[in-house]
């Protein structure tokens, strides 16, 4: 029961911290969810299946909770508690760091600026990595083959998204800056 309990405190944090800066945005005027839209060919693609593979992932976590699923020992399960709740850190701190820059997905219409600063001096993708974090962490808790493959396809998808969308849209946008940003901070932590 206790890892229940964690595992859901930590999906209704990290979910409700996405939600709610969604909401804040929105009473902005600000579009937050980019994600497929105005978007064609291999970016529509990339995007449209990260939005899926996120879905999926939630889903299988919460079936997994809901059914108890694990086969690691206490030790393993505690760990995951942990990791799930860096990750939900990560993911704050960044989302508040990133103020109304932050975009789920890219848009080549709104004007945002890049972000350089705070927890971005040490991962030029902290929210990504946050997503990552949660993923394991309620995968160290409730192991199961299916939310194994499902959290697995999605983080590929995450990293994806990255290498594909993010980083040219945001060499596009920001040119040098971005370049010389990308040779001090690693893709997900570090800096050079």
């Amino acid at each position: 029961m206790v890892f229940q309990i964690a595992a859901v405190v930590i999906l209704i944090m990290f979910y409700g911290c996405y939600s709610a800066k969604l909401i804040s945005q929105r009473k902005k005027g600000i579009r937050t969810d980019q994600l497929g839209k105005d978007k064609v060919g291999f970016v529509r693609f990339i995007e449209v299946t990260l939005k899926i593979a996120t879905y999926l992932a939630a889903a299988a976590e919460v079936v997994s909770i809901a059914m108890q699923t694990s086969c690691f020992p206490a030790s393993v399960r505690i760990a995951g508690i942990f990791i799930g709740a860096v990750g939900i850190i990560v993911f704050i701190v960044s989302v508040l760091t990133m103020r109304d820059s932050w975009r789920a997905g890219v848009s080549k219409t709104d004007k945002t600026e890049l972000i350089t600063d705070g927890i971005y001096r040490f991962s030029r993708n902290p929210a990504f990595l946050a997503f990552d974090l949660v993923y394991l962490g309620i995968l160290l808790m409730f192991f199961n083959k299916v939310l194994f493959a499902i959290s697995i396809f999605a983080a590929i998808m995450l990293h994806l998204q990255i290498v594909n969308v993010e980083e040219d849209f945001l060499m596009e946008m920001f040119g040098e800056s971005y370049l010389e940003y990308k040779r001090s901070v690693h893709r997900y932590l570090g800096r050079r």
